[in-house]
């Protein structure tokens, strides 16, 4: 474990006034041994007690074939289109339906109403303007929203005109 090595005590006689000599400092080893061995079987302990979690990944399905066209009424799609510093812009069915103006963390308000709807396709247009966490943050609100069909585009300068003009 620990020792201490002191100086062998000489004793003398004499009870002498005259000069006196540093006191010889004191050695001291320690053994390190068992502290290694705790630290290595708390190392393990943690290891082995440790829960490792599989890393949470976006699963997407990509259309099986580019050309293949598959029709959906209007009234089935609602659009979203994303503007940098978190504009959001949303509508529900054709061109005749006006745009709603929102940011993006309010969107969950506007998946709401539609939470569990499997006939919905959202379609989402980002900006390259944009932040990569407005898009992650809409896709986690679909999620809640379980909102399972949607797509990701980018938008085109045409689109960012026609909701900048509101």
């Amino acid at each position: 474990m620990g020792a201490v090595d002191t100086p062998e005590r000489r004793t003398s006689k004499k009870k002498g006034f005259g000069l006196q000599r540093k006191k010889r400092r004191v050695g001291i080893r320690i053994d390190m041994t068992p502290m290694v061995d705790v630290a290595f079987l708390l190392l393990i302990f943690f290891m082995v007690t440790t829960v490792f979690r599989t890393p949470q990944a976006l699963e997407i399905n990509l259309p099986p074939d580019e050309n293949v066209k598959i029709e959906i009424a209007e009234s089935k799609v609602m659009s979203i289109f994303v503007l940098d510093e978190n504009r959001a812009f949303w509508r529900r069915g054709g061109k005749t339906v006006p745009w709603a103006r929102t940011t993006v963390s309010a969107l969950e308000q506007v998946f709401k109403p539609y939470k569990g709807n499997k006939d919905l396709v959202v379609v989402i247009k980002i900006d390259r303007d944009a932040t990569f966490d407005s898009m992650v943050k809409i896709i986690d609100q679909l999620d809640l929203a379980s909102l399972t069909r949607f797509s990701l585009a980018t938008l085109a300068p045409a689109e960012r005109g026609e909701v900048e003009a509101l």
